[in-house]
């Protein structure tokens, strides 16, 4: 049985508006690492402002951590808490030949999306950072608001045929986040990066980043060293920071 990690304190709420919220409210009283889990999230934000609401059965949780590493830096703890996600998956009994990594904050089960990461600063500085995490344990959303591109979403429940509640997920998640934060501290982002690239869904294939600008279509060859996406175009090498990830042509 995974027992909770040394270090870091937890807090569990029944509803609350969100998580993230939550972790900004604490900044000040809050010394080390804390994990919030929320069973109801009312006004959750997802990327791009996006709502994220999640219901009772879902996992809606947030870690709150001082940065102690470089602002630049920050983003790379998206591939710790991706790969983080992926062990959690496999501890809760999920095989490992159906989980998949999407460049760049998704899980994915069988080819659909069954967790997502949100990362975004936090305080004076900024002094923290809290690390959004959603997962469909029991019920996957909707897929009327999807472009018809998009990857659908999946849930444990209904895809994997695993009854697994949010605490004893927040346990395997945060024991498999403090391991892979070691790695992190101890090897680099190299090592993170290449265990991130042998789960990584589509890599050496044709895929669509679209940015705020553009639709760019390319093969997926790497991530490099700062986390960037890079597609190999008629063009060239195009590395991308942010994009939304579309699998074949748009």
């Amino acid at each position: 049985m995974t027992s909770w990690p040394d270090g870091y304190d937890r807090v569990i709420y029944d509803s609350i508006d969100s998580t993230n919220s939550e972790a900004r409210r604490r900044l000040q009283t809050t010394a080390g690492p804390l994990w919030i889990l929320a069973h109801e999230q009312t006004a959750g934000i997802g990327r791009r402002g996006r709502a994220w609401s999640t219901n009772f059965g879902n996992f809606a949780g947030t870690l709150l951590q001082p940065l102690n590493i470089p602002l630049e830096q920050a983003a790379l703890l998206s591939f710790v808490t991706s790969l983080a996600l992926r062990d959690a998956f496999i501890d809760v009994g999920v095989a490992e030949k159906d989980l998949g990594l999407k460049w760049p904050n998704d899980v994915l089960l069988k080819g659909g999306k069954i967790a997502g990461i949100l990362l975004e600063t936090a305080g004076t500085g900024p002094s923290h950072l809290c690390i959004g995490i959603g997962v469909n344990l029991a019920h996957a959303p909707s897929t009327t608001a999807l472009e018809l591109t998009a990857v659908p979403p999946k849930s444990l429940a209904g895809d994997a045929n695993l009854e697994v509640i949010a605490e004893v997920f927040l346990t395997a998640l945060a024991t498999a986040y403090a391991n892979r934060e070691r790695q992190f501290k101890e090897g680099g982002f190299d090592t993170i990066r290449r265990d991130w690239l042998k789960n990584a869904t589509r890599l050496g294939e044709v895929i669509t980043a679209r940015t705020l600008k553009e639709d760019i279509q390319g093969v997926f060859d790497t991530v490099d060293e700062t986390g960037a996406l890079v597609l190999q175009t008629p063009n060239g090498p195009r590395p991308i920071t942010a994009a939304e990830i579309f699998f074949g042509e748009c």
